[in-house]
């Protein structure tokens, strides 16, 4: 077998000359590719940096960065956080006038909870209009050899649509003159023994027809999840790059936004990280569809105002950034915890985390707004959704014990106070729906009593403004729907629109992406609420594998995961209907939401109502009207690998030596593990010497010694010399 592997340790692009033709579209000379073995280990030669946990109560270390921030992003932080101050005063003020002089307890904490929710809807519109403060960003000339590693952690996955996201990229880094000085590496956290045969089928296929080269590397030990998996990357091979562009299972950078992010970091040696904005690609339903939509028609305005006030001090969202390798191994070094999750532990929304200490350490932290060649893919169905932000939603709480963190920019505590209160709104939200219900069960079910004081001569009357309630009530909705609308307008003036169907076309999506949006909020409001509850009861959210591509739930499931809401919006409907029917005005749409919240999930995870809406013109992306070449290449090459996989099970192993020799070489050379990780290899050993044929072995086996042969060349060798 080890006449198959070749000593090379660092194997370049194929030359045209070797009679094996690059592909340079999706459907262009594959065939004539080499297919045989990969050249080379699975791993380059270690390149060891260190990367020392941080102590987030000790003294940062100095960074190259000290500078007061721009005159614009001053301004843009004026309008954003002191415009919404501004509306948090004068929606507390008009509040009060509205309740009058004398405000009893429950009007004390609905007028609370009303100005944290009319401060929260207000920044939203404030941080837009702070975009117009914006950077203008430029990408310098000069020459740049900066070496890239483009890294993809993986858990779980799909393992043809990721390399064929790889696949297509890796021909594109060679097309824009980058493969000289660009890497790819996947560095897989998966467990499944089906999963990692299945993806190290894949990654061998991948390092066959990629003009760069491709690393693969997968731990036994999955410490830290993916904040642990890049952290172990850079502690054994960031000497060997200067920077890293870092890759979710289902996202991808364009090579010449690549090229321009090196370009940008390279030009300036204070930058620690860039962040793109993604855009979402690929939905099929309804809901999927709704979300990049509205992610693409009003993000790019967003991302503009996001940037616009922070500056350098910007955020991390995980994926689609470039970073640089020395600055992210100095500072970024995340310890456990200390305690039980969901608040010890593993710190799961890392990126946050990141981001302010890369900051904290005098590293500028950028979000570029203009670069449109990020893509990512969205969760297919409502209850997808739930499930990512059920991670997400503890993720963010954890930061309440880092916040306070010594040496973080006032903009990064502001992130992470943003990123909270981005779930806690939802009981904020409901609780000032209950209080507000309180109220007026107060005034319909109690007696009045005007004369409180003993001898008081005139009645006390109670006082309720409805004309200014109201305008208070229009006021929270314009803040809400007044910068999607500004967004349309934009999409108008420039060719967004065009590209998206027209204008009509576009505004009709706006509209039914608006309606469509408000039936679901509610629903969102409870799920998050009984996610934040269970939070706060020490549930931990656990690791599981993300989903891609989900499918129409049964009606039994949608059912059961809404029949509280179905419940509770019947319940509050036939009250108001007998008690207060002109409440149902204001709540109607809340109400509908949740009573129809069964119908909306399930019809919104629908593929087939996703190509009507399609055929119809209504939530057109311009990358889907003109699919971008990267995306084209990766479906294409994602449908030719999965035909090259093997269909069976785990047995393929007994009866293809060609595959037992590619699984074998992206095994590490000289495997060091200490006795208590062996001891699944060694059972599997003594139950393959004991089996009568390959069948019978894999159902000795279990899943763990199942992966302990997969992983150990040795074991392949025994299991594949039983009877078949």
């Amino acid at each position: 077998m080890s006449d198959m592997i070749a000593t090379s340790s660092q194997p370049g692009p194929r030359p045209a000359s070797q009679g094996c033709p690059l592909p340079l579209s999706a459907e262009e000379g594959w065939e004539a590719l080499d297919l045989s073995l990969p050249e080379g280990p699975a791993t380059p030669p270690e390149a060891p940096l260190d990367m020392p946990e941080q102590d987030f109560r000790g003294r940062p270390p100095l960074g190259p960065d000290s500078r007061w921030p721009s005159l614009g992003t001053i301004a843009a932080r004026l309008v954003a956080f002191g415009g919404a101050a501004a509306i948090a005063w004068v929606g507390w003020r008009q509040m009060i006038l509205t309740f009058g002089s004398n405000v009893t307890w429950l009007q004390s904490v609905l007028l609370v909870l009303f100005a944290l929710t009319f401060t929260w809807v207000g920044f939203s519109f404030t941080s837009m209009v702070s975009g117009l403060f914006a950077r203008r960003l430029r990408t310098p000339d000069g020459p740049n050899e900066a070496k890239i590693a483009v890294v993809m952690p993986v858990y779980h996955e799909d393992a043809a649509a990721t390399t064929g996201l790889l696949a297509a990229l890796a021909r594109d880094l060679y097309r824009v003159g980058l493969a000289d000085r660009a890497e790819i590496f996947v560095l897989s956290d998966s467990r499944e023994p089906r999963a990692v045969f299945e993806e190290m089928a894949a990654i061998s296929r991948l390092r066959d027809i990629s003009p760069v080269p491709v690393w693969y590397r997968r731990r036994s030990s999955n410490k830290g999840r993916k904040a642990g998996n890049v952290g172990e990357f850079v502690r054994r091979w960031g000497g060997r790059y200067d920077q890293m562009v870092v890759l979710d299972a289902d996202s991808v950078v364009g090579a010449a936004t690549i090229r321009t992010l090196s370009a940008r970091m390279n030009a300036d040696p204070a930058i620690g990280l860039i962040q793109t904005m993604p855009m979402l690609v690929g939905g099929q339903t309804i809901f999927a569809r709704l979300t990049q939509f509205a992610g693409r028609i009003y993000g790019p305005a967003v991302a503009r105002g996001v940037a616009a006030w922070s500056g350098d001090s910007g955020n991390f969202w995980g994926h689609n950034a470039i970073i640089r390798v020395e600055a992210f191994a100095q500072c970024c070094g995340l310890p456990e915890l200390p305690g039980k999750p969901p608040f010890g532990g593993t710190i799961l929304s890392h990126d946050f985390v990141e981001a302010a200490l890369l900051r904290r350490a005098g590293w500028k932290v950028r979000l570029d707004h203009d670069l449109r060649q990020s893509f990512e893919g969205c969760p297919p169905t409502l209850l997808d959704m739930a499930v990512r932000e059920r991670r997400w939603a503890q993720g963010n709480l954890q930061h309440a014990r880092l916040i306070f963190s010594r040496g973080f920019a006032w903009i990064s505590r502001a992130h992470f106070v943003i990123g909270m209160l981005g779930f806690l709104m939802s009981p904020i939200w409901l609780m000032m729906i209950l209080v507000g219900l309180a109220l007026s069960a107060n005034v319909l079910l109690s007696r009045p009593d005007y004369f409180p004081q003993t001898y008081q001569l005139f009645p006390t009357w109670p006082i309720f403004d409805p004309v200014r309630m109201l305008w208070l009530f229009v006021a929270a909705m314009s803040f809400l729907l007044v910068p999607k609308f500004i967004a349309i307008f934009r999409a108008w003036l420039r060719p967004l629109a065009k590209d998206s169907g027209g204008n009509v076309r576009l505004l009709a999506s706006a509209m039914f992406e608006i309606v469509l949006s408000a039936l679901i909020a509610p629903v969102q409001m409870l799920i998050q609420t009984r996610q934040i509850i269970e939070i706060l009861r020490g549930r931990d959210s656990g690791w599981e594998a993300q989903v891609r591509a989900g499918q129409v739930p049964p009606w039994h499931v949608v059912l059961r995961r809404h029949a509280l809401h179905v419940a509770l919006g019947g319940a509050t409907l036939l009250v108001l209907a007998f008690l207060a029917p002109w409440q149902l005005v204001w709540l109607s749409p809340i109400l509908a939401g949740l009573i129809l919240s069964p119908l909306t999930s399930r019809w919104s995870a629908s593929p087939v109502f996703g190509r009507w809406a399609r055929r119809q013109g209504l939530l057109v992306t311009p990358e889907e009207r003109e699919a971008p070449e990267l995306l084209t290449a990766a479906n294409a090459l994602d449908f030719r690998i999965a035909g090259m996989l093997p269909r069976a099970g785990l047995d393929v192993l007994g009866r293809d030596p060609a595959l037992r020799a590619r699984i074998a070489a992206l095994l590490p050379e000289n495997p060091r593990a200490p006795i208590e990780e062996r001891l699944d290899a060694i059972s599997a050993e003594a139950k393959i010497r004991h089996a009568g044929s390959q069948e019978q072995a894999l159902r000795f086996l279990s899943p763990a010694e199942q992966l302990a042969v997969i992983e150990n060349r040795a074991l392949i060798e025994a299991f594949s010399k039983l009877p078949q």
